[in-house]
């Protein structure tokens, strides 16, 4: 049998008091790549998922995940998982091969990365050996650290965290007025222009209306009109309430759409362009009946004409045009670690009695993901060069805007409001 010594008592208890320093000195954070890490370079079916990095069997696949670290100091990187291969993690310049063995959760490696200012780090992860079928899974990365915040996203909502924060422009008009039109002119700059994106212009109490990046080959015009009865199933929807089409624009699709509250739908499939300008045009108004009537006109740049989306009447709703605003958004948690940025100008309102007025100011706003501190990368404000409002999000870039901070409207022309053919838009979508 083997006996313990004095001696042996004695290094023991000298070894467990270091630990309990150290440990006293420094924190550990466990960023979920569940939540945090993306595929970045794909070569395989590699799935991240609840459960950590799934079917990973190429080498040429870079998994990266991605945190926050609010003061400069010296952080440790660890990987936790489980399988039988050699994996490489990659950070600021530095490297490590990390083996795992054991089927079992392991905890392996102790990268030490130097961070000179407060930012966003990334992680790199390759698989370089595998026994078997795939390379380990990979369920957190371990930061040990020593002073300020780790941010990542914990307790919330994986796949909300991985799509990042949803930004938004609301548009203050001056008050003692009905409106009844609302238009905007929005622009994707290139370096904002990434696939599954909302770039959504003309904004209004009960919907919204905007363009979309859905495919490599297909782009859209959206407008949807929510319903009054409030479901995340349209199929639920009693029929007195259901919204229904009036007017619809040649080559519109018209449906409905749920799981964000329900209503009806319409888009027209257009090859917008990056770095084009294009105008969008919101009208609402009462119908007298106890009904609204919601009306979406697009300027489709390159034909140089205006066109019908479509024109729907909501039941059980008595209003003019209420909370003008804009927004951004990723609709594909996948794509998260992409930024997108959009730019919006020219902004007027139009009141009931013919009037046009420009808004007072801009406020910034963002939603869930940035109120609860899980991501950082939102931005909203004047472009650089004074022309133009803009919306950022998304691709964990280091500066952000708080929320509710109000912006004036860019100091261009204002005296020239839109000039619009009032007869010859309401001709469009009409049966000839």
């Amino acid at each position: 049998m083997y006996r313990l010594t004095l001696g042996h008592i004695m290094a023991i208890l000298f070894f467990s008091l270091a630990s309990i320093t150290t440990f006293a000195q420094s924190r550990v954070q466990s960023v979920s790549l569940a939540g945090n890490a993306y595929v970045t370079q794909r070569a395989d079916k590699v799935h991240i998922s609840d459960n950590g990095v799934e079917n990973w069997n190429s080498p040429q696949t870079t998994v990266s995940a991605y945190f926050h670290v609010d003061k400069p100091q010296t952080i440790t990187l660890s990987l936790q998982g489980t399988g039988h291969a050699t994996m490489r993690m990659t950070c600021n310049g530095k490297e490590q091969d990390i083996k795992f063995d054991s089927d079992e959760p392991t905890v392996a490696g102790n990268l030490k990365i130097k961070i000179s200012k407060p930012g966003y780090v990334r992680v790199d992860l390759k698989g370089m050996k595998r026994d078997g079928g795939n390379f380990a899974n990979i369920t957190n990365l371990m930061v040990a650290y020593t002073d300020g915040n780790i941010t990542c996203v914990h307790d919330f909502s994986n796949y909300w965290g991985r799509r990042g924060p949803s930004v938004h422009l609301g548009y203050t008009l001056p008050e003692g007025n009905d409106y009844e039109w609302f238009y905007n002119e929005v622009t994707v700059p290139h370096e904002g222009e990434v696939m599954h994106s909302y770039y959504m212009a003309a904004g209004f109490g009960e919907g919204y209306f905007g363009m979309q990046y859905n495919s490599k080959t297909e782009r859209r015009i959206l407008f949807s009109v929510w319903s009054p009865f409030d479901t995340q199933d349209p199929r639920n929807i009693p029929e007195d309430q259901r919204i229904r089409m009036l007017r619809q624009g040649d080559g519109v699709k018209i449906g409905e759409f749920g799981n964000e509250g329900s209503g009806g739908q319409s888009f027209m499939i257009y090859p917008w362009k990056a770095g084009t300008t294009y105008s969008f045009l919101m009208h609402v108004r009462p119908d007298g009946k106890g009904n609204t009537i919601y009306t979406a006109y697009f300027y489709a740049t390159e034909e140089g004409e205006w066109r019908l989306v479509a024109e729907f009447l909501r039941p059980q709703t008595n209003t003019w045009y209420t909370h003008p605003h804009s927004f951004l958004e990723n609709f594909n948690p996948e794509q998260g670690y992409l930024t997108r940025k959009v730019q919006f100008k020219n902004q007027w309102a139009r009141t009931t009695d013919g009037r046009w007025v420009r808004p007072l100011n801009a406020t910034f706003t963002n939603d869930g993901t940035a109120q609860a501190g899980v991501r950082l990368d939102y931005a909203g404000g004047q472009t650089a060069d004074g022309k133009a409002l803009f919306l950022k999000m998304g691709g964990f870039f280091d500066e952000n805007v708080q929320a509710g901070t109000r912006f004036p409207l860019p100091a261009y022309d204002t005296t020239q409001p839109p000039q619009i053919d009032w007869q010859a838009l309401e001709e469009l979508g009409k049966t000839k």
